[in-house]
This record gives C-alpha cells, sequence and structure tokens, in this order.
C-alpha cells in the first residue's frame, strides 16, 4: 500500500470536509468494489485450496478414512469432517 499525502492529491475543500471528521491520523481508502479481487485470486492461494480440498473429498469418496486424510493433510479432524461433509462450489 502506497502513503500519500492528503494535501497532495486532494482539492482544498474536499481536504477540510474530511477534517472535519478526522485530523492528524492515517486513514486507509479502499479501491471500489468493482475493482477489488476476492481473497487468493491474485496469489493463486484460492485455488490451490480448491484443488487440496478437491483430493481430499475424492480420496474419502474412495474409502480414505478421517484419521487418514488428518495425518496425510495435516489438518485437524474438524476441518477435514467441514470439507468433506459440505458440497463443493
Amino acid at each position: 500500500m502506497k502513503y500519500v499525502k492528503a494535501d497532495m492529491v486532494l482539492p482544498e475543500h474536499l481536504l477540510r470536509e474530511v477534517q472535519q471528521y478526522m485530523n492528524g491520523v492515517m486513514m486507509y481508502i479502499p479501491k471500489p468494489e468493482g475493482e477489488r479481487k476476492g481473497w487468493g485470486v491474485k496469489s493463486g492461494g484460492r485455488q490451490k485450496l480448491e484443488q487440496r480440498n478437491h483430493e481430499i473429498r475424492e480420496l474419502f469418496s474412495q474409502g480414505v478414512t478421517i484419521n487418514q486424510l488428518t495425518e496425510r493433510f495435516y489438518l485437524s479432524c474438524d476441518t477435514i469432517k467441514k470439507i468433506v461433509y459440505t458440497r463443493a462450489k
């Protein structure tokens, strides 16, 4: 995230308006909703988790036990249950 001084980018009247609500503090301004990407989309983390969860579901449907899956994927028993007993998106 890039730090920018408000007085360098905002018009004077808008800066005064913002200062009525907050003064001398840092403020985060998010991107518009259409530009924002979901968690893990850019880095590929979401896709990796979806692939892992698909593999877990496949193994479970082939008869691999929950205890075996916990050891293989280093996840808790509850996490494995959540993965195998909920529908994939």
